[in-house]
């Protein structure tokens, strides 16, 4: 099957990649080029086409999505980024998918599309029973969940073949920098994480399975169910470092949009779930943990670290 994956060298994405590579598919990689974005495709030439351009720019999507058999839309800012810079992420985010649709739309052979959704779309539910099922209501409730919606409806009403998939945490195998929305999420938070492995699993799955026409709630499942706490505490663990105060994280009164899933059904179809919540810390920790000058010289800029990080607090920050 030839298939095309935008935002081939994200996170999700070249885990994607790897996976149709491995079950054999035709792959198409589409991204805008990048220090890091060149260095993971250096690990594909020969094994994928690989094609650099923008998700923004409507001609250079319509020549890659040509004679193509399905498109995986994996290209988007997500948060913090889209706070950050709203009108890119505006650009990004709907015109990039506007672009996808429509360049699929103007194939005499029209491809399947699927798009990456989040579970963010269900808005706040601490309140109520876990986990989210695709009955429960939707609600955009700022513009990253405000922009996956309108892209959902876009593809819904778009006439072409169509899945969504709503996915869980998904955390990186690299290094993120800490930034204040980690003081956002009140600390008793349900949270589902999932590996990025077994997210291109369940993508590369669907490709040979009845997906279409219906929305799909991907997560890691009961031994990915944890809290906010846990996820923190032991990230932060894994590089020496105590956790900030109770006090500096939102009060449970301030709802963050995350829960845990209902993924029977993908699981039963996909067979996607392979890893646990501290099957996937461990591999996190393995793929950021420093090496050679920075490990040792780690030990000395542990004090700064966490008087940077406790500045980040806008709740410590108010006291």
């Amino acid at each position: 099957m030839r298939i095309l994956v935008t935002g081939a060298f994200g996170n999700v994405g070249f885990s994607t990649v790897q996976a149709l590579i491995e079950q054999g598919q035709t792959v198409r990689c589409f991204d805008l080029k990048s220090k890091g974005a060149e260095k993971k495709a250096h690990l594909v030439e020969g094994k994928a086409e690989i094609i650099w351009g923008d998700i923004r720019d409507a001609q250079a999507v319509a020549e890659a999505v040509k004679g193509q058999e399905a498109v995986i839309h994996l290209a988007y800012i997500i948060p913090p980024a889209v706070d950050e810079n709203p009108q890119l992420a505006q650009e990004v985010n709907v015109g990039g998918t506007r672009n996808v649709i429509e360049a699929a739309k103007a194939q005499s052979q029209p491809p399947k599309v699927l798009f990456s959704s989040s579970l963010d779309v269900f808005g706040p539910t601490q309140d109520q029973e876990p986990p989210r099922r695709l009955t429960d209501p939707v609600m955009a409730t700022d513009e990253y969940t405000r922009h996956k919606l309108e892209g959902e409806e876009m593809l819904r009403t778009s006439n072409l073949e169509w899945a969504i998939y709503r996915f869980g945490d998904v955390p990186p195998l690299e290094a993120r920098q800490m930034h204040p929305i980690m003081y956002t999420i009140p600390l008793n938070t349900r949270l589902e994480v999932v590996h990025t492995h077994d997210v291109g699993l369940a993508i590369a799955n669907g490709m040979h399975s009845p997906i279409w026409g219906k929305v799909w709630l991907i997560g890691g499942g009961p031994k990915c169910q944890i809290r906010y706490r846990d996820y923190l505490y032991r990230t932060l663990g894994e590089i020496g470092l105590q956790p900030p105060p109770d006090e500096a994280f939102a009060p449970d009164s301030k709802p963050y949009c995350t829960d845990w899933l209902d993924t029977e059904e993908s699981q039963a179809l996909l067979q996607y779930q392979r890893h646990t919540f501290d099957e996937i810390m461990r591999d996190v920790a393995e793929a950021t943990r420093p090496k050679g000058a920075v490990a040792l010289i780690l030990p000395l800029l542990r004090p700064l670290v966490s008087r940077q990080m406790l500045k980040m607090s806008p709740y410590l920050q108010q006291k």
